[in-house]
């Protein structure tokens, strides 16, 4: 039996908190599935930073992310009647994005991107150390974080959009495969070569 005395009230809050943000999303849903234009408005008052901030994170452009997240929404209104409950709405709505930022990406040929596809010596060990060693939220340094996002850019659209599912943004291995509709061995793969070009990128900036 949980203990909900007042000695363990500060450790059960933040889960009473979670909670009670989930209850209220649910019912915000159904609201606007319904119909209901502000439970609408307010589901894109909670998303549109994130959403903005993941396109922008893709494409690197503010006018692109912008666009990306009008159309995401505007996707959203047309197909919220479809989501059923069984993800996470964040999650579904990743799924949105994400096949937009593609399909502006694949319309927009003009960036070479780095193939990783056909790199074998990517799954060499000297590449396979903990990525948590790699500080890419948590660093101070300027100069380590421009390095990094510049390695980030190099990547193709189908590969930065894993890792910053994955690394990034926070989401579970099968929440990048939902969200990506890829099964949970191809994001485990690419998200492996992604990271191991991004250290490699570093590890050749450092002997410099």
């Amino acid at each position: 039996m949980l203990n909900y005395s007042a000695k363990n009230k500060d450790k059960w809050k933040p889960i009473f908190d979670q909670c009670i943000i989930l209850m209220e999303e649910t019912e915000i849903i159904k609201l606007a599935q319904e119909g209901d234009r502000k439970a609408l408005a307010q589901i894109v008052k909670n998303y549109e930073q994130t959403i903005y901030n993941f396109a922008f994170k893709i494409c690197r452009d503010k006018n692109k992310a912008e666009h990306i997240m009008q159309e995401t929404f505007y996707s959203m209104v047309k197909s919220l009647h479809q989501f059923d409950g069984n993800s996470k709405l964040s999650t579904w709505l990743y799924k949105i994005v994400s096949n937009h930022c593609l399909m502006l990406a694949r319309k927009m040929k003009s960036r070479p991107f780095v193939s990783l596809d056909d790199d074998e010596g990517l799954f060499e060990d000297k590449y396979a150390a903990d990525w948590s060693t790699l500080p890419y939220k948590s660093t101070e340094n300027d100069e380590l974080k421009s390095i990094l996002d510049d390695a980030i850019k190099k990547l193709s659209p189908d590969y930065r959009m894993i890792f910053i599912l994955r690394d990034v943004e926070g989401l579970s291995t099968k929440e990048t495969a939902g969200a990506t509709e890829l099964s949970v061995p191809a994001v485990k793969s690419r998200l492996h070569r992604a990271r191991a070009f991004l250290r490699n990128e570093l590890n050749k900036s450092f002997q410099k």
